[in-house]
């Protein structure tokens, strides 16, 4: 039994030497330190031997389970390693190479109108106020003098979802809700930038979903001066320095006086062309002062402030800014108009 042992020792040391796969190997420990293996066979005829034999075929037992083990191990490591070091050959990486060029991406031009606008107005003092897309009538219509039956609710035909909830039609309504979390107290100075939406038919030029900034400032002794040259900075900050602002007298129910602004033409000078269709303006936006009404609903004195409010069409500025003729391609994705818009 004794030679048997050995035999089978040398026997399974030679083929650990011989292995080349983990999988040879390891089908070599299932082999021969199996519940099934020849060394289990053999030491289960150790009955027949005398008490004085039984322990010391144990250790030898023993031993040689203990030497096939390591040798295992040992080479276990050695094809290990032998396998990271092939690994690591076949996907060395050339580093000599030039890189791959990353793609990346652009701001969308409304994106990038906005944060122009934003980054404008936070510069001279406004804070950024935001509200609900679902608004109620109260806070779209009536807190900004147009109540129910009012025949100026026509000029913004509205998404109603019940009675008393519509789609905003504009971001006007957040002006309301500000003002009114002031209590009367001023100053307040803010723009709010967001989605509107209005029944309308997708051309050119009209869309049912648009981007709409609005401004407001109200304070003590606020004056139409005020609003002008807010808005002439604005106009030279998105055309030009060399462009002009008009004020034109128009309607808005949530502002008395109103007007309609235009700047200079930018591709004339103001000469006359087809963008401006030869009068040298351009119609920019809708503004003019706090109408005393609204004021008094928000909880302000308007014998003791005023304001002024403008609303300005993210889409009418990118327009404008970039030369797009189709109001259509700011919400299509195609990726040839949105590539000709580089990163600053």
């Amino acid at each position: 039994m004794q030679e048997q042992l050995k035999q089978l020792q040398q026997e399974a040391l030679d083929k650990i030497e011989q292995a080349q796969e983990l999988k040879e190997l390891n089908d070599i420990r299932v082999a021969y330190l199996g519940k099934k293996g020849p060394i289990t066979e053999v030491l289960r005829g150790m009955g027949k031997l005398s008490a004085e034999e039984r322990p010391v075929m144990g250790a030898l037992a023993n031993e040689v389970r203990e030497a096939i083990a390591t040798a295992i191990t040992s080479k276990q490591e050695h094809l290990e390693q032998i396998a990271v070091e092939q690994k690591l050959a076949k996907e060395t990486i050339d580093v000599t190479l030039p890189g791959r060029p990353v793609r990346v991406g652009n701001h969308h031009p409304l994106t990038a109108v906005l944060e122009e606008i934003e980054d404008l107005f936070l510069g001279m003092g406004y804070q950024i106020a935001e509200g609900p897309e679902v608004e109620t009538d109260y806070f779209n219509f009536e807190a900004l003098n147009l109540p129910k039956g009012h025949p100026a609710r026509d000029m913004q035909d509205s998404f109603y979802i019940t009675e008393e909830l519509l789609l905003r039609t504009h971001t006007s309504p957040v002006q309301a809700r500000t003002m009114e979390k002031h209590e009367g107290k001023g100053p307040v100075k803010i723009i709010c930038p967001g989605k509107v939406y209005r029944r309308d038919n997708d051309d050119a030029t009209h869309s049912h979903q648009f981007t709409q900034i609005e401004g407001l400032v109200v304070d003590e002794n606020i004056r139409m001066s005020d609003l002008k040259g807010t808005l002439e900075v604005f106009a030279k900050k998105m055309f030009g320095e060399e462009r002009e602002i008009r004020l034109r007298p128009s309607f808005f129910p949530f502002t008395e006086p109103s007007v309609e602004v235009d700047v200079s033409c930018f591709s004339c000078g103001g000469k006359g062309c087809n963008i401006c269709k030869g009068t040298g303006w351009i119609e920019m936006l809708g503004a003019g002062m706090v109408h005393p009404n609204v004021l008094q609903m928000a909880g302000f004195d308007p014998e003791k402030y005023s304001g002024f409010a403008f609303g300005i069409g993210a889409e009418r500025i990118a327009m404008l800014k970039y030369g797009v003729d189709d109001i259509r391609h700011f919400y299509t994705d195609d990726v040839r108009f949105l590539k000709q818009f580089k990163r600053a």
